[in-house]
């Protein structure tokens, strides 16, 4: 995600000469003077939760205050932690460089995934994601510099859904697959076909996913190949349904868009009772 630059605020010791008896003049010590100490930054609560729209929580940065977690909320934090804006020399870096973009963006998939649980299958499987942010330029200003990795889950393209109950280790148990879990209105790939969080009324459900292989160097494969991977979907619903010989399979492949963002799998559908 793209975080707000830090901007460092340069402060400077000023002496002040007291009137005494004349002396001779102390010659100026050849020792550098250390840089001032800031006091102790505020940060972010460590299990604070938000109530945010589906923009606001993959913007870089947010100002919300808390809400009760107990009330309606639509993100949750799951760790805290300090970006680590030093480089081996001890220079400081913005907290929009690459370094301190990338510790964001391994840090909180990291802990997301020891957070809620389950297997990497299960996770693509389900509706929620890691997002995460740095400081505001007011904060960064302050001398800020932690980071907050959060949870939230999609209740439909676009809008996000209410969090609610422990989301802890939630991915290891079938309910929370299942209430979690990645769904469709009518069979993907059709008109009138969206995707929604499995909690609602659903058509069909994500049972599988099969990665795709990438082109040169890691480029989108293009439309055809990504759509050519999905033939695995076959086997894959197979296995998992009633009847062997007669069940209906779906496949949607990830969109250049999709790919860019990460995403190197496509998923294969099911209808909701086989």
């Amino acid at each position: 995600m793209r975080i707000t630059p830090l901007v460092l605020a340069a402060g400077l010791l000023l002496g002040t000469a007291a009137c005494s008896d004349p002396k001779p003049a102390a010659a100026p010590s050849s020792t550098p003077m250390p840089p001032p100490t800031a006091a102790a930054a505020p940060v972010p609560p460590a299990h604070g939760c938000y109530d945010l729209s589906y923009q606001a929580a993959l913007a870089s940065t947010s100002d919300a205050r808390p809400v009760d977690c107990s009330k309606a909320h639509t993100v949750r934090t799951f760790f805290v932690g300090q970006a680590d804006t030093l480089t081996a020399g001890g220079h400081l870096l913005a907290i929009d460089s690459e370094k301190v973009r990338r510790q964001m963006a391994t840090t909180c998939p990291q802990r997301f995934a020891s957070y809620v649980g389950g297997n990497t299958e299960e996770r693509r499987l389900s509706m929620l994601s890691p997002v995460w942010f740095g400081p505001t330029l007011k904060e960064s200003d302050e001398g800020q510099s932690w980071l907050r990795c959060d949870v939230i889950a999609l209740a439909s393209e676009g809008r996000l859904a209410r969090l609610g109950g422990r989301l802890e280790k939630v991915l290891d148990k079938a309910d929370g697959r299942d209430r979690w879990g990645r769904c469709a209105t009518a069979k993907p790939g059709t008109r009138n076909a969206h995707q929604v969080i499995c909690s609602v009324d659903h058509a069909w459900r994500a049972v599988a996913t099969v990665d795709v292989k990438g082109g040169p160097k890691g480029a989108f494969p293009g439309a055809k190949a990504a759509d050519a991977a999905g033939a695995a979907c076959e086997d894959k619903v197979r296995a998992k349904a009633s009847d062997k010989l007669s069940f209906t399979w779906g496949w949607t492949p990830p969109t250049k868009a999709q790919w860019d963002a990460g995403q190197h799998y496509g998923f294969c559908w099911a209808p909701g009772k086989q």
